[in-house]
């Protein structure tokens, strides 16, 4: 899963990049307004490839990942309903 977002990434920010390349070197010879309407929709691109490249599905399960302190894990397992309620100390 991790390929396919990686690989979603690259191809919204290689069209980001075309896009701005294009709007400047080649559209704007024959119309500025539709080179600036290009650099916008390139602008909004790059958030977008972030949110998509940085999402979690259900396959993965950073959530029950242990942390290392045994009292904070026994903690959040509580809090899970993993486990019953902690011994008293």
């Amino acid at each position: 899963m991790y390929a396919r977002r990686r690989h979603a990434y690259f191809v919204m920010m290689g069209t980001c990049i075309a896009l701005f390349v294009l709007a400047w070197g080649v559209v704007r010879l024959w119309s500025v307004p539709v080179a600036v309407g290009m650099c916008l929709v390139a602008m909004v691109i790059p958030p977008l490839a972030a949110m998509i490249a940085n999402r979690r599905g259900p396959e993965d399960r950073w959530w029950d990942d242990p942390s290392g302190d045994p009292e904070s894990d026994a903690w959040w397992d509580e809090l899970d309903g993993k486990k019953g309620p902690r011994p008293p100390r």
